[in-house]
């Protein structure tokens, strides 16, 4: 059964206090047309740019997840973030006049609430998953934070955090299906310790804070007289410690509430991932930092998988669109070091060349002879003569130029090319040419599996 997208029936307001700003904030989300994802949009200001809940948008995660486009920021986006995941929506549009949204109590119940209330509709365009078809690892070593994501058949999630403190120490938190959401982990409520309360304070870096949106951890002695000044800068008859090392200003819904807000984080952070997940998401010691890490590790395989789906098709009856003699005539390479026998695609973003493999191959008489296998260097060099030619292609007289390397990224071998293999290569542009100079994603494959991939920077320069 395909599923398909949803949006919000109706428009639907709230109005809160930024934690950071202190400025009243009205937020409303709206319903979106499908294929749009999840936007926000600043309406306080002269410029409507959307601006798409997207990792590679984050520009902090010292308080909270901040997102920033053309100079637009967005303050404390997670809790959002995770109530619009939670509630199963693909498409929304978030207003609001501010930039922070709004604490509410510290967690994500009023916008699921909200939510929940109006309802979703279903819209014509069927869902995309990331399936995690195999174990993703990733350790924050400056964090001491890891996260494994290992295939499941729905979306879950497991966290583990552990303050190594006397009122705070170990707790697991477990989101078995998304459905749970709402009474599960909406709810949790954000944590701090005392001391980073005090500093926080003194910084005037919480001009919204209140002690009914945050429950506050002591894990030292306090005397009457710091109590009584809390009170006072929150506007409390009274400031206590209950016995287990908690202000009495909230009671935690659940024992393990702290934990719970932790995965509630985790679930608002990878939602910037930009696609549904499909997986176990295993995380220890997670925080917003390391979630956002964890979430562009993410973006990275989705990438991965998207060009693995768009795998080139060679048909060896098909006339190529430049065969070797047309090679030869914007090439200057000459055997042994022409390596592309045909071009078979071409557009102004990609190419995809040929290069069959036979035992006479010059290089291997030397390389393995026993065991002959293309060398790494001049597979690399294959995919440059295939984004040479694509480069090359947009100018009149390509035999009066010459391509030549400026910078190779994060290639990568994954399986041996040997004699009888047929090596496809595909070049995709990663940012328009400027200048002669062409920024390129390069995909090796043999059949339907990725031998070898890199990201290959070169220039044309003219030689007569």
């Amino acid at each position: 059964m395909i599923e398909k997208q949803k949006t919000i029936k109706a428009p639907v307001k709230l109005s809160g206090v930024g934690l950071h700003t202190g400025q009243t904030v009205t937020l409303t989300f709206k319903p979106s047309e499908e294929n749009t994802g999840i936007r926000f949009l600043r309406t306080d200001l002269d410029e409507k740019t959307f601006i798409l809940a997207d990792a590679d948008y984050v520009v902090d995660t010292s308080r909270g997840t901040t997102i920033e486009k053309d100079g637009i920021k967005l303050l404390t986006v997670e809790h959002v973030l995770a109530a619009i995941t939670g509630n199963d929506i693909d498409n929304i549009i978030i207003e609001v006049d501010c930039q922070e949204m709004p604490i509410m109590d510290g967690s994500s119940r009023f916008y699921s609430e909200a939510l929940e209330k109006i309802g979703t509709v279903q819209q014509e365009a069927p869902r995309e998953y990331f399936e995690i078809n195999e174990t993703i690892r990733f350790y924050d070593e400056e964090k001491d934070c890891e996260f494994i994501a290992v295939a499941a058949d729905n979306y879950r999630i497991s966290s583990m955090i552990d303050f190594k403190s006397k009122v705070l120490g170990s707790q697991y938190a477990v989101l078995d299906q998304l459905s749970d959401f709402n009474t599960q982990i909406a709810p949790c409520r954000t944590f701090v310790f005392l001391h980073e309360l005090e500093f926080l304070l003194k910084q005037n870096l919480i001009k919204g804070g209140d002690l009914s949106n945050a429950i506050v951890y002591v894990d030292r002695p306090v005397a009457q007289d710091e109590l009584d000044r809390l009170a006072q800068l929150f506007n409390k008859p009274s400031v206590a410690v209950r016995t287990e090392g908690i202000l009495n200003n909230l009671e935690p819904y659940f024992e393990n509430e702290a934990a719970r807000h932790k995965l509630l984080d985790i679930v608002g952070d990878l939602t910037l991932a930009g696609k549904r997940i499909k997986g176990q998401i295993i995380a220890r010691k997670p925080g917003h930092e390391s979630n956002v890490k964890f979430a562009k590790e993410i973006k990275k395989h989705i990438k991965q998988r998207i060009a693995e789906q768009k795998i080139p098709v060679y048909e060896p009856d098909k006339k190529p669109v430049y065969d070797i003699n047309d090679i030869k005539g914007m090439l200057p390479h000459r055997y042994p070091f022409l390596l592309v026998d045909k071009i078979i695609e071409i557009s102004e973003s990609h190419v995809v060349g040929v290069k069959n493999l036979t035992m006479n191959e010059s290089f291997f008489m030397g390389h393995f002879p026993n065991e002959p296998v293309m060398p790494g260097v001049l597979q690399v060099e294959a995919m440059a003569q295939t984004g040479g030619i694509l480069i090359l292609s947009t100018v009149e007289d390509p035999q009066n130029y010459s391509t030549y390397f400026l910078k190779i990224d994060n290639v990568k071998f994954k399986q041996k090319v040997v004699p009888g293999d047929t090596l496809i290569l595909k070049c995709s542009l990663i940012s328009p040419v400027r200048r002669g100079i062409c920024h390129m994603k390069c995909i090796g494959y043999v059949g339907s599996k990725v031998v070898m991939e890199a990201e290959l920077m070169a220039q044309i320069v003219k030689t007569n």
